[in-house]
């Protein structure tokens, strides 16, 4: 019985050991997890640019090229374009960036700009891009208003329908209203080819190729 009581009393001291051990370590390990883990802000919005140069070969027409640069920043749209609305013509503009829908996505900016050089005046302007899976639809148009002379006001637009079967490339249909050179078209129509590598686009554009003389435009584009 001596025996049976000297067991009994060392299995209570061990068990009030383990229990007080088990009690000691939970504070630390409570501790651990309760280190806060701070959380990142939200990285405010950045600016993107993008610059572009289409080279026009019209047949009857001498070849010129017209460069465009793009800022953007959340709804803040900045561009400025040269040999656009007329040779040896610059325009710089400003525009408000807004987009709806998920499947089917629109882009659209709205802009005002100022037209100076050989045309001088004022022109309101858009840009939108229509998505649905691999096919796009993009536009750009303006009405310049000509403040030197009321009879050359025009509306130019550029637009293009694609489709992209793979992400590297991409072709389609384009029409465009120019008063930059003279053709037999009011409106010139052709079909595109585009080829993308990494933030580079290199495209080529083939206007009224029923003709015997089509207007052959090459561009190169990028994002940064």
């Amino acid at each position: 019985m001596r025996r049976w009581g000297s067991l009994s009393v060392l299995f209570v001291l061990g068990t009030g050991s383990a229990l007080g051990q088990t009690t000691t370590s939970q504070p630390a390990i409570a501790t651990t997890n309760a280190t806060p883990v701070v959380a990142e802000e939200p990285a405010a919005h950045a600016w993107s640019f993008s610059a572009s140069a289409y080279a026009y070969f019209p047949p009857d027409s001498q070849n010129y090229v017209q460069p465009t640069v793009r800022a953007d920043r959340a709804w803040l749209h900045l561009e400025a374009r040269y040999n656009y609305e007329a040779l040896d013509t610059g325009s710089a503009w400003i525009g408000y960036n807004f987009s709806v829908g998920d499947q089917l996505t629109l882009d659209f900016t709205p802009m005002l700009g100022g037209v100076f050089g050989k045309t001088t005046g004022f022109a309101p302007g858009y840009e939108f891009t229509l998505s649905w899976r691999k096919l796009q639809l993009y536009s750009e148009g303006e009405y310049v208003v000509d403040t030197g002379d009321s009879s050359n006001s025009f509306f130019y637009t550029w637009s293009e329908l694609t489709l992209a079967p793979v992400d590297w490339f991409r072709f389609g249909l384009v029409v465009q209203r120019t008063k930059v050179y003279q053709t037999d078209f009011d409106v010139q129509r052709g079909f595109l080819v585009r080829f993308t590598y990494k933030k580079v686009d290199l495209s080529a554009y083939v206007f009224n190729p029923d003709v015997d003389k089509p207007t052959l435009v090459l561009a190169v584009s990028m994002n940064f």
